[in-house]
């Protein structure tokens, strides 16, 4: 079943709504006056859409794996250097 939830509660429940999203659902879709107007989506659900709509996102996935498999990886001191 699809969860929603108001404008009004998400304005007043920010972070409760976001910890929600983040933790226990894949969406939620936001409603004004009853008419869905947008969608709060997980990280990972956003993911998962991003790679069914798009071949040069998954094509960077395939390849990112293909070099991790070689060993061609960074250090966090070599990506960030020394924070």
């Amino acid at each position: 079943m699809t969860q929603v939830v108001t404008t009004t509660i998400l304005r007043n429940s920010l972070a409760d709504v976001l910890a929600e999203v983040a933790q226990e659902r894949d969406y939620l879709l936001v409603t004004k006056k009853g008419n869905p107007i947008s969608a709060l989506v997980n990280l990972d659900f956003f993911e998962d859409l991003l790679a069914a709509t798009s071949s040069k996102y998954l094509k960077s996935i395939e390849k990112s794996r293909e070099e991790y498999e070689r060993g061609e990886i960074y250090t966090h001191e070599q990506v960030f250097g020394e924070l």
